[in-house]
């Protein structure tokens, strides 16, 4: 496996963690309410999701050419179009009666851990990052490939993670988030629907090849 492929594997783990998302978001509002101590716990307690749908997202890749191309890219069919739903909700987001769009949980690692886990965004965000930079090597991999790909994946995330300690409990952050949080959310919301919109063309073109 050459040392690009794993670069690409940990690029993938960390544009991952840094795309804006529900997780990051909450993350934001949690870091603006109270600082880095509660944001790293709740990063850590994010982090078994983030090896959890990295591990699938691997597997579905590693596996395509045993698994068949045509699964694969009915996921991604899936995927895409669940992104691009979730891009159209958060661009029509709402402040509640609160006038908050997020509270800061008493136990974020718990809430970190829970967010993570059930996150119904992670694993079509997952597979939607790993597809853009491992698909076109995805036919010479072999299921050896899928723990160094994994751990790479890891470096990733902890790489991002740590950027994002260190900015979310900034001040200027939590001044900005604060007041800019729905214009955010609705910024989120663009960044779904254009990897959505990547998934689509990438799974449609894959189909159409194989018809032909």
């Amino acid at each position: 496996m050459s040392f690009a492929l794993l670069v690409s594997a940990a690029l993938a783990g960390a544009a991952y963690t840094l795309i804006p998302g529900p997780a990051f978001l909450a993350l934001l509002g949690i870091g603006a309410s109270r600082g880095r101590g509660p944001a790293t716990g709740f990063l850590v307690g994010h982090f078994a999701g983030d090896i959890l749908w990295a591990t699938l997202s691997l597997i579905a890749i590693v596996g395509a050419h045993v698994i068949g191309r045509g699964f694969f890219d009915a996921l991604g069919l899936v995927c895409g179009l669940y992104l691009c739903w979730l891009g159209i909700a958060a661009l029509r987001a709402r402040r509640g009666g609160d006038g908050e769009l997020s509270a800061a949980p008493r136990r974020p690692v718990l809430r970190g851990l829970a967010f993570g886990l059930t996150n119904p965004k992670a694993y079509p965000v997952s597979i939607a990052m790993f597809t853009a930079l491992l698909s076109g090597s995805a036919e010479t991999l072999g299921w050896s490939a899928l723990p160094a790909l994994l751990m790479a994946a890891c470096v990733g995330f902890v790489v991002a993670d740590a950027i994002l300690i260190v900015v979310a409990g900034a001040p200027w952050v939590r001044r900005i988030y604060r007041r800019y949080d729905i214009w955010i959310t609705r910024g989120s919301g663009l960044i779904f629907i254009g990897f959505g919109v990547h998934a689509l063309s990438e799974s449609v073109a894959g189909l159409f090849q194989r018809k032909a």
